[in-house]
């Protein structure tokens, strides 16, 4: 606690940004027979310093609009530094949450950085409101397109209905290009922006006719980067299925998700077919991420858009098991591998014809331990599942 004080009375004349100190168990063994809650070593506690809070003025509260059609309040401030930077912007999540702060245009609000990185307002000042101010009310068309915007039931997000909202779109195609999707070298946000200002891009298949002569003289664009671009355009036009499915921006759907989806289907003509029964099959998906799935798939302009999608791409099935030791199996894989990673390890599992689990529960099969397991392994001995040592796994695969 001391030593705490000390490094916190210090923070404001360090050369960089600290958070707080964290204290380890200085031996080895002590720190291995610990173990891990969650992702965190028991034997190394980060203790936080209090989030620096200040004042500023909330100048408006502008809506924008996500890839999936969310709308998301924003409150524009007067500039103010706070942890280091200059802040001048911060969500307010959704009309629910508005309301529980009451926060307003004009308004005095404090301010801090979650986790000394996300700006976020703390409580508004309603002392120092101006007065005649009115509550904020979420609009009831989209301020882009103008197209009626929906709250479903049961849920705090409106969304904007028009599927073809431009700024629907712009964020789409930022997802499409994005690293974890098709990661079009030399094509960003920026880059998405001057195309599709300039007419030649408003769909994700645009892309893929692109043609160098459009681009020349463009700006951002001299002849050597309108060559590359069109050189890693050609390049990605042969995709795995898993990158192909991230890509879409179906809501619910992550990085892992698509990986599970693909392994399971393995053809994206496949999928098209399956209904939400079908999808509920799949390892580690649950009724609202099959519903979501689903309903995407169902929808016309979905199914023709893959179909234009298949004109242009090779879409690559995820590589065939090359073993069967882990067929029909689940294989869940905590704690810290010596010799791979854990998405190494994923793979291997997945070519040797076993399925990988998020969670243990009484499906798993098996359960690979690394350094510093955490609840997964107390889980599995709770349930009776075979739990394998790096060693047994790898020689398992052999």
């Amino acid at each position: 606690q001391a030593f705490h004080g000390h490094i916190r009375e210090k923070r404001e004349t360090q050369k960089f940004w600290i958070d707080g100190v964290v204290v380890k168990v200085n031996q080895r063994v002590l720190f291995g027979r610990l173990g891990i809650a969650g992702k965190a070593p028991r034997a190394a506690v980060a203790y936080k310093f209090p989030a620096e809070q200040v004042t500023t003025v909330v100048e408006d509260i502008k809506i924008q609009v996500g890839r999936t059609g969310a709308l998301t309040p924003v409150a524009q401030f007067r500039p103010v530094q706070v942890a280091g930077t200059t802040v001048a912007r911060a969500t307010l999540h959704n009309a629910d949450e508005i309301a529980r702060l009451d926060v307003r245009v004009g308004d005095t609000v404090i301010i801090q950085k979650a986790g000394d990185i996300i700006p976020d307002v703390v409580q508004v000042l309603q002392n120092l409101r101006p007065e005649h101010s009115r509550g904020f009310v979420m609009p009831t068309k989209c301020p882009v397109c103008g197209s009626p915007v929906k709250r479903k039931n049961g849920e705090v997000i409106h969304f904007c209905l028009n599927a073809d909202c431009p700024a629907r779109q712009r964020e789409g195609l930022y997802h499409f290009v994005s690293k974890k999707a098709f990661d079009i070298d030399g094509l960003g946000p920026q880059t998405i922006d001057v195309l599709m200002d300039e007419g030649l891009v408003s769909t994700a298949t645009d892309i893929f006719s692109l043609k160098e002569e459009q681009l020349v003289g463009l700006p951002l664009f001299a002849e050597t980067k309108a060559t590359n671009l069109i050189a890693s355009v050609r390049a990605s036009r042969r995709v795995s299925l898993n990158r192909f499915i991230y890509a879409l921006g179906i809501r619910h759907v992550g990085e892992q998700t698509a990986i599970d989806i693909a392994h399971h289907f393995r053809t994206i003509q496949t999928l098209l077919s399956a209904d939400e029964d079908a999808i509920m099959q799949v390892p580690n998906i649950g009724s609202v991420v099959a519903k979501s799935i689903a309903e995407y798939f169902a929808a016309a302009e979905h199914k023709m858009m893959v179909r234009e999608f298949q004109k242009v791409l090779t879409i690559l099935p995820p590589p065939k098991a090359t073993s069967a030791v882990f067929a029909d199996a689940t294989v869940v894989v905590t704690g810290t591998l010596d010799n791979m990673s854990r998405e190494q390890a994923h793979e291997k599992i997945r070519a040797a014809g076993g399925t990988v689990g998020a969670s243990v529960s009484k499906n798993t099969t098996y359960l690979v331990v690394g350094e510093h397991p955490g609840s997964k392994l107390v889980q599995a001995e709770k349930l009776g599942v075979t739990v394998l040592t790096e060693e047994s796994f790898t020689r398992m695969l052999q």
